[in-house]
């Protein structure tokens, strides 16, 4: 007797929430950096360091004109999509000429669904805040004088 299996996929699984954008703008008294997002991380972490490095190939990744760099890791997101293709085609490390004090953004990690994100800034008492908003999906990174 010959017994035949079929594969039936499960109902379709979340995909890993994707970056589409980086926005930034000025408020009175502090700089914003804006993830666009297909869905929220499962979570995200927030440091202080003195410099980041590419995670994948531990190379440093210049932040010119920075004194302080506040690296953010979203766990459970990527800025490519399942098939590999890349979700966020914009720059992966530019200046930011017109905020204060944030200078420069830099993506640092896009490796098994955590995606790295580095803000270089220039006051070494700005103050920070990261929080998740929906509708649409996203991370607000707000750094202050």
């Amino acid at each position: 007797m010959l017994t035949v299996f079929t594969f039936v996929p499960l109902a379709s699984a979340q995909s890993t929430p994707t970056l589409s954008n980086i926005r930034t703008g000025q408020h009175p008294g502090f700089s914003r950096v804006v993830l666009d997002l297909s869905g929220l991380p499962t979570e995200h972490r927030v440091r202080e360091v003195t410099s980041v490095a590419n995670c994948g190939s531990g190379n440093p990744v210049d932040m010119p004109g920075s004194t302080e760099i506040l690296a953010v890791t979203l766990i459970g997101a990527a800025a490519h999509d399942d098939n590999g293709n890349p979700t966020y085609t914009g720059s992966r490390n530019f200046a930011t000429p017109n905020l204060n004090p944030v200078n420069r953004v830099a993506l640092t990690c896009d490796f098994e669904a955590t995606l790295g994100i580095a803000v270089g800034y220039t006051n070494a008492n700005a103050w920070h805040r990261v929080f998740t908003l929906t509708n649409p999906n996203r991370l607000v990174i707000d750094v202050g004088l």
